[in-house]
């Protein structure tokens, strides 16, 4: 009796030491199709890692950023890996806030990951995070409502031929919007569009002395040309629509044209959860007096905080979820279509480009961005759709209230723009700039 006891309490000891040694991740990452992917084909990692176990904090845009940013700051330590851009990556990997991807197994093949997508998620040539998927942006549109009407959606198309169209295409009495864009505040949710069509009207956020550039006639032309737009042709509430809501608005059948990022495409032509999957065509980021910085260059990657104290686990699920064989799980369960875009030459095989039909205006728009030269005159900073200082966040975000609220009428865009340069100066001086 007394021995089976003592078996019975060393198997005890021995399965409580078990259950101690497992490692528990917490992973934050956007509310986006393809993170709720990885977060269902994540269940095949834990099969294979047993000894790691994964918590998932699933946000919305705005919000990943707000908790991450203030969580990484104060080296809160909450989580063990990080959903981020190559904002966040070049910048906090700066600080020394993220662990370097260094020590890579040699299946990952960082070689086949395109050039600019590592070089925005490093600095000084040390890998920060790991890309999930890349992207541009493209325009979207409906090729029955276009054949309908006598239209023909040019390669290249101008934002002026955007609106001409979207006249044409508007009927709201039947539920059809001429154009759907992002409404809703935020750098990275209005912003990004915003400042692409500013871009292309040859705009640029600061000249080289980090002076702002609102009271200049481009952004005067660019910030009319986008509200006018979105009042006269896009869907009610357009304020509060970021990508998911103009994503869900395109599949129902909502929207005639669409200009977002490039990893939408596996959605809309989707039949599963898109209405009009056989009706969509694809083609280039509208531009208007130039192409430069027209459609955005953007990576959602995966980072570890060096504040975490299971880095070694964490570096094990990272290198999974953006892997090979991660690719070809999503194409064997989810069809090749929806293999995650923009990161890897190998996604971009023939397989892929024939079930794809959106790939190759992906493929071109990536390698044509550059963030180096998003505009038509020379910019002192880095970044097509976003500036890579670290005061941008917060000036991004005010500034996208602003936009939000001219287009909800609440002051006329040239009020707007005045206090946009306003505040925006004020923020710049109180930072140190210009240097």
């Amino acid at each position: 009796m007394n021995l089976s006891r003592l078996l019975l309490g060393s198997t005890c000891i021995a399965l409580a030491g078990a259950a101690s040694a497992a490692q528990t991740l917490t992973i934050a990452t956007v509310n986006n199709a393809d993170m709720i992917r990885m977060q269902r084909l994540s269940q095949t990692f834990e099969k294979q890692n047993p000894e790691i176990d994964l918590n998932w904090v699933v946000l919305e845009e705005n919000v990943l950023r707000q908790r991450l940013t203030t969580d990484i700051a104060t080296q809160g330590g909450q989580f063990d890996v990080l959903t981020i851009g190559m904002y966040e990556a070049s910048l906090w990997g700066d600080k020394g806030w993220l662990a370097p991807m260094s020590d890579l197994p040699a299946d990952y093949d960082l070689d086949d990951v395109f050039p600019s997508v590592r070089e925005g998620l490093s600095v000084d040539g040390t890998l920060y995070a790991l890309p999930f998927y890349a992207e541009s942006s493209m325009t979207y549109y409906r090729t029955d409502l276009f054949e309908q009407a006598g239209l023909q959606m040019p390669e290249r198309p101008t934002w002026t031929q955007m609106a001409e169209f979207a006249e044409k295409l508007h009927k709201p009495d039947q539920d059809q919007y001429g154009m759907c864009l992002r409404g809703k505040a935020g750098w990275g949710e209005n912003m990004a569009l915003v400042t692409t069509v500013a871009n292309a009207f040859g705009a640029r956020w600061f000249d080289e002395q980090w002076q702002p550039e609102f009271n200049g006639p481009e952004w005067t032309r660019a910030a009319t040309f986008y509200v006018d737009l979105l009042s006269k042709y896009g869907p009610p509430g357009a304020s509060s629509n970021g990508f998911n809501e103009n994503l869900a608005l395109f599949n129902t059948g909502k929207c005639a044209m669409w200009v977002d990022a490039t990893v939408a495409g596996s959605f809309v032509t989707d039949a599963s959860q898109s209405k009009v999957a056989d009706k969509v065509g694809f083609t280039f980021a509208p531009q208007q007096d130039t192409d430069k910085g027209s459609a955005w260059l953007y990576s959602w990657a995966l980072a570890i905080p060096s504040t975490s104290k299971k880095q070694e686990a964490a570096k094990a699920f990272t290198t999974w979820a953006t892997s090979k064989d991660y690719a070809k799980l999503v194409a064997e369960t989810d069809g090749v279509a929806n293999v995650p875009p923009g990161t890897r030459e190998s996604t971009y095989s023939a397989e892929y480009m024939a079930a794809a039909p959106f790939a190759k205006v992906t493929l071109e728009s990536l390698k044509q961005a550059d963030p180096a030269s998003p505009s038509a005159k020379p910019v002192p900073y880095v970044g097509i759709q976003l500036v890579t200082i670290p005061e941008f966040q917060a000036i991004g975000t005010q500034v996208g209230k602003m936009f939000a609220a001219a287009l909800t009428g609440q002051m006329p865009v040239e009020q707007m723009l005045t206090a946009v340069q306003q505040s925006t100066t004020r923020e710049m001086k109180r930072a140190g700039y210009p240097k």
